[in-house]
């Protein structure tokens, strides 16, 4: 998805017009059903009485690395949580990346922020909250539900829903979305991007420095082969 301009005063200000959606909902039962399950496949839900610790602001903008921090080959993914296309990598690249890659301990992947919108902004900032063990699983269920969020009347109040079943409570998600200097650091994360790697569109996959979009997963293998040499 191509990006432009993002300035953020807060985390509920608009950087640009949303796009009108189909009102025509699939029955609230049926939606339920589905969203639950979902989570289920995720191992996202927890139970009821468990709490979140939130993180310090300079923990939650620390590096999320996915596999062995020593591995010579580097990925960096620069995504958007409401990017489909970043939903479609997340749900069908990255699991042959990480089974192939990461979990043979060639390659390790590091998650870094580019959100496209205010909303891509707030849920970068709950995940960022949660527990570092816990950060991939909410980036996974944010994901997995990100047409159920992201299209939804009040965004917040799904992702704060969201975030609940991951064990923080509303209080946590409050305090979180009202930390600025969370949220300047994670525009700051976007802006090194673009500033380092040009990254100008989500998903941007850089491979040893290099960068590369919108890759089928056989010429990624292909680059990881020849970095891995």
């Amino acid at each position: 998805m191509m990006i432009s301009h993002l300035a953020l005063k807060g985390p509920y200000s608009t950087p640009y017009i949303r796009t009108s959606f189909n009102s025509n909902r699939r029955p609230l039962v049926t939606r339920l059903i589905r969203f639950t399950a979902a989570l289920l496949l995720t191992g996202f839900l927890l139970p009821a009485v468990a709490s979140a610790e939130i993180l310090s602001t300079e923990e939650a903008l620390s590096d999320r690395i996915m596999g062995d921090p020593e591995a010579s080959v580097t990925i960096i993914e620069y995504a958007s949580l409401t990017c489909p296309h970043c939903a479609k990598f997340h749900a069908q690249t990255l699991p042959k990346i990480k089974e192939d890659w990461i979990e043979t301990g060639k390659v390790k992947m590091i998650y870094r922020d580019f959100p496209l919108d205010k909303y891509a902004a707030s849920a970068s900032m709950i995940a960022r909250c949660a527990p570092k063990d816990k950060y991939f699983t909410f980036l996974n269920a944010f994901y997995a539900q990100q047409k159920n969020w992201s299209r939804a009347a009040d965004p917040i109040k799904v992702l704060t829903q969201l975030a609940g079943l991951g064990g923080m409570s509303k209080e946590d998600v409050d305090a979180c979305l009202a930390n600025e200097a969370l949220q300047d650091g994670i525009l700051q994360m976007r802006l090194e991007g673009q500033m380092q790697y040009e990254v100008n569109s989500t998903p941007s996959i850089i491979i040893n420095g290099k960068k590369i979009t919108n890759l089928p997963y056989a010429d990624i293998t292909d680059l990881l082969e020849d970095a891995t040499k």
